[in-house]
């Protein structure tokens, strides 16, 4: 499988920036989450770079959301 058959798997993932963007957190904050387990993202294959699908960042803050309203 070619390098690029395997960049085509990631279409619709959010690159670092762009998750954290989406949360509204620093870059150093979300590799935070991914060492603590608290998030954990999908690694290219070839690069290790993390990818997040928006789905999990959504089911993400919606856990954070019930935490908040239960405490």
């Amino acid at each position: 499988m070619g390098v690029k058959s395997m960049v085509g798997k990631l279409d619709g993932m959010l690159r670092v920036g762009e998750a954290a963007e989406y949360l509204s957190v620093t870059t150093e904050t979300l590799r935070n989450w991914d060492k603590s387990g608290r998030l954990v993202p999908t690694r290219h294959p070839v690069t290790g770079y993390r990818y997040y699908r928006q789905e999990d960042l959504d089911a993400f803050l919606a856990a954070i959301v019930a935490q908040r309203e239960h405490a």
